[in-house]
């Protein structure tokens, strides 16, 4: 078997801006298999500054489990602490042995579509309103806010605007503080938000602090979902303790983050065991990213999928790579 890593730099058509900060651009990595006439694809894209697996040798790291070979043995050990290049080679090793469809599922023959919610990104108040107004008349009925960035009591006043449109059983509000809150004023923040019927919120502190992280989910009147506390725990027993410690409402698992999709059905049986939630999103990847991940989904929660799922990332470049997907109102469809 042939491989070649193909380096590329997406770039965003607005800035993307989180409490970590804005992206402009983003960097990837191909990786094409080739045996025969048969070529596989698949994307290793980590986020700087967040994957546990973001460094400067990341070509020379990728490049070295691809020369060992590529087959079973790929899921050893030793690649569980690279998430983004154990997910690329997983699909890239996909798309060779089954072609454009990974999973045999409805959605992966273009029958049914992915409900997905719809995605504001941080920005001052007018810009966030306006995005949110987008999103509802474009027919999502669960809008998911970056929160964090600005003045909390502007983002309060946009929450409550849109609450005083749109009752909950017309949108479903999802918010992702990524981190941004300091343990002790998360749980006054929480509080307040939990006035507008909120579904819940993502991470509102910093990762790494299992014991504030627990009684945050004790107490706070929102259910609480965990994301980057999530990143660097790939060990199986590991991930059963600290969701056993955090008894989070949900988890959501992005496989470029999360440990591949090994490693996201790892994170969700375990989750099953403990009565937790999950769902699956995208990191920003490219189409060839964004459609594994869209399939996985779909072979990982069935063909009647009801929770949104957070795929919506697949118009944010300029310069992305062409894939058979579309977005119809608020589902993500494979075009047959």
């Amino acid at each position: 078997m042939i491989y070649e890593i193909e380096e590329r730099t997406l770039h965003f058509k607005q800035p993307a801006g989180t409490s970590r900060g804005v992206y402009t651009t983003r960097k990837i990595w191909l990786v094409h298999l080739y045996d025969g006439d048969r070529h596989g694809v698949g994307e290793c894209a980590p986020l700087p500054d967040l994957s546990c697996d973001a460094r400067p040798d990341y070509a020379e790291v990728l490049d070295g489990f691809l020369r060992t070979g590529v087959n079973a043995d790929i899921f050893d050990p030793a690649i569980r602490d690279f998430p983004s290049m154990l997910f690329g080679i997983e699909t890239a090793l996909l798309n060779l042995q089954r072609g454009d469809r990974l999973f045999d599922t409805a959605f992966s023959r273009g029958e049914v579509g992915i409900p997905i919610n719809g995605l504001v990104w941080m920005g001052n108040y007018e810009e966030m309103l306006k995005r949110m107004e987008e999103k509802l008349k474009k027919g999502f009925r669960c809008v998911k806010l970056k929160i964090g960035a600005i003045d909390f009591e502007q983002e309060l006043a946009l929450v409550k605007r849109i609450r005083e449109r749109f009752s909950f059983h017309e949108v479903e509000l999802r918010l992702d503080a990524n981190g941004a809150f300091s343990f002790e004023e998360a749980l006054y923040k929480l509080e307040l938000l939990s006035q507008y019927a909120i579904h819940s919120i993502e991470q509102p502190i910093r990762q790494g602090q299992w014991t504030y992280m627990a009684e945050l989910c004790r107490e706070s009147p929102l259910p609480i979902a965990l994301d980057e506390e999530l990143i660097g725990v790939n060990d199986p027993e590991m991930k059963a303790h600290m969701l056993n410690i955090i008894k989070p409402r949900y988890i959501i698992l992005k496989p470029s983050l999360h440990g591949g999709m090994k490693g996201c059905r790892e994170w969700i049986q375990i989750a099953k065991e403990q009565g937790i939630g999950s769902w699956i999103t995208s990191a920003l990847e490219s189409n060839i990213g964004l459609n594994a991940i869209a399939q996985f989904a779909s072979e990982i929660y069935g063909d009647d999928i009801r929770m949104p799922q957070g795929l919506g990332t697949g118009q944010l470049f300029i310069d992305n790579i062409e894939m058979p997907l579309e977005i119809r109102g608020d589902k993500l469809w494979r075009c047959r």
